[in-house]
């Protein structure tokens, strides 16, 4: 009879990103881990090869989990108002709902070092990836006639990108929701 896994592995990568999210890589120890996951050390190593392989799991499920949501937005809407929609929920979660206000691929970003060069580079990739998918979104409300065509998607990619980390760390700092919603539709005015 084959050895099956005791432990869910979404279930397990889902707890692990919660944990790495709201401690970050370098405070989240391996027993902070084998308590959350219910895995001991031997049972993490053997899944997924270290508490390194297992991060790198995490800032995926992350970022999925991102991407999913815009897309489900996408489906419902515009795409200039999918993107608003994308981030009034990213810009005004509560902090109940998630570990941490911070973006996790942002605070990893500014955690790690050229000692964990490679998480560095699986994070900074992952928040390229979703400015990749904010530029295709201009471009097609460009198609579509919702924002001037002499408008530089990448470009407004980009600040759309660092907007939403700016107001992120902003809602860190001054949670008052009045105020950030403001600045979202503030936001949108550049479009």
């Amino acid at each position: 009879m084959a050895n099956t896994a005791k432990h869910d592995r979404l279930d397990v990568i889902q707890k692990a990103t919660w944990l790495f999210w709201e401690k970050g890589f370098h405070a989240t120890s391996m027993r902070d881990l084998q308590d959350k996951i219910d895995m001991r050390p031997g049972s993490i190593y053997a899944a997924f090869g270290s508490k390194e392989g297992l991060f790198k799991e995490a800032l995926k499920f992350y970022a999925e989990q991102n991407y999913r949501l815009l897309k489900n937005f996408q489906a419902e809407a515009s795409p200039l108002n999918a993107l608003k929609q994308f981030v009034i929920c990213i810009g005004l979660s509560e902090a109940e709902e998630t570990p941490n206000e911070m973006c996790m691929l942002v605070k990893s970003i500014s955690e790690l070092t050229e000692e964990n060069l490679e998480l560095l580079e699986q994070a900074k990739a992952l928040l390229q990836s979703m400015e990749s998918i904010f530029t295709e979104m201009l471009i097609q409300a460009q198609e579509q006639g919702e924002m001037d065509k002499s408008k530089d998607p990448q470009r407004l990619a980009r600040l759309l990108q660092m907007q939403l980390i700016g107001l992120r760390a902003y809602q860190r700092a001054n949670p008052n929701k009045a105020q950030m919603s403001e600045m979202i539709e503030d936001m949108f005015k550049a479009f």
